[in-house]
């Protein structure tokens, strides 16, 4: 039960602390003028690349991550409601 809130809250953090590292990246990459710097050709399709997987990978740990914390409230749900019914005496 506890492993489901830990693991969401790691990959919550993850994917939104890799967003905002890739975001970073391209803001700081930027000319005064609004444009992107790169050395070569190559290393822009590359970088672009990188990016766009890298923020898919994000947006799978942000969900994963959410699931799992999802799951962590629908268990703890269960479990009080089991308690609460043990408590309940049986009515005749």
């Amino acid at each position: 039960m506890v492993a489901s809130l830990v693991i969401g809250i790691i990959f919550l953090v993850a994917g939104l602390g890799l967003r905002y590292w890739i975001n970073r990246r391209k803001f700081y990459r930027r000319s005064p003028m609004g444009a992107e710097g790169f050395s070569s050709y190559e290393s822009s399709v590359f970088i672009k690349f990188v990016e766009r997987v890298g923020k898919w990978i994000a947006y799978a740990l942000i969900i994963f991550g959410l699931l799992s914390l999802w799951v962590y409230s629908r268990e703890k749900k269960e479990k009080q409601q089991q308690e609460v019914n043990a408590e309940q005496p049986a009515q005749r």
